[in-house]
């Protein structure tokens, strides 16, 4: 019998490639091995259908068969996914992208198999890194999303961000105030910037929030010059993590504790006592005037 106080999450981390269908073929037995043990939400990392050297515009062609077998196995399966990202070549609308640039598009597939939400990147990955690669432009290849999402689940509600967006904490305050209980993260971090920052900024957001973080994450080098930090992580409302991955790749099977929730925001109710935004002004009216 389910117990409706805890919710059993699984992670993929994994080392995508190049070729979509093998991509697919793994992440298929992945979905098999954690509905058998026991989970009901599945998370995949973001490029989970594919890290191609010259763009996710090479595997753009076969998103669509790629998450139409997605959904045969979450009905299947009776099991919920988020999707991880694929490369998508229209906006939500319909429309389609100019320019000849995708959208980094993650889809919430239900235990029916039907898609729920569909939340594309809103945060371009446009730096520079200390490591092999150096630079890195995904607007180049990408465009932006524009909105904030959300999706209700049969264990409370559930936003939406990906890789990038976890610098950004406006992002993660919006999904709080419109009610996230959890906030999926798939990421493809560089390991620089992994090791520098994944944990901190996870636990931070988690805290800031009182939300469940599930961050699966890619690992290894999915191609020569590129390297992923892994480390995937589940980050409880108060910033302890309840389970994180090394760095090569593994199923991540964690049992969240509903109850956690409200102990945390009852015991410390930062919802009700948020005061911003309030009149901002300079100390340049109370500098002293020269002679």
């Amino acid at each position: 019998m389910e117990n409706p106080e805890s919710l059993r999450v699984a992670l993929l981390q994994c080392c995508s490639g190049k070729h979509a269908d093998e991509n697919q073929s793994l992440v298929l037995t992945q979905m098999t091995r954690a509905a058998e043990q026991g989970a009901r939400l599945m998370l995949l990392p973001e490029n989970v259908m594919g890290m191609h050297p010259q763009g996710p515009q090479v595997l753009a062609g076969q998103s669509s068969a790629f998450l139409q077998a997605l959904q045969s196995a979450c009905a299947r399966l009776k099991l919920w996914l988020v999707a991880g990202t694929l490369p998508w070549l229209t906006r939500p609308d319909g429309a389609e992208i100019s320019e000849g640039r995708v959208r980094a598009a993650c889809f919430v597939i239900d235990d029916q198999g039907q898609i729920v939400a569909r939340y594309d990147k809103i945060h371009m990955f446009d730096v520079q890194v200390a490591d092999t690669q150096g630079a890195y432009r995904e607007s180049d290849r990408m465009e932006p999303g524009d909105q904030v999402v959300l999706v209700d689940t049969p264990w409370g509600r559930l936003g939406l961000t990906i890789c990038y967006d976890l610098r950004f904490a406006e992002l993660f305050s919006a999904l709080m105030q419109a009610g996230a209980d959890f906030i999926a993260v798939p990421s493809a971090f560089t390991q620089i910037t992994g090791a520098a920052h994944w944990s901190t900024l996870l636990r931070a957001r988690a805290i800031e929030n009182q939300v469940y973080i599930w961050a699966p994450g890619q690992c290894g080098s999915p191609y020569p010059g590129r390297f992923t930090w892994g480390h995937s992580m589940a980050v409880d409302p108060w910033g302890r993590v309840i389970a994180q991955a090394g760095d090569e790749p593994i199923l991540l099977v964690v049992e969240a504790d509903l109850n956690e929730l409200g102990r945390c925001r009852r015991s410390m109710p930062m919802s009700q006592q948020r005061r911003l935004p309030l009149q901002v002004s300079t100390c340049a009216q109370f500098a002293k005037k020269e002679d």
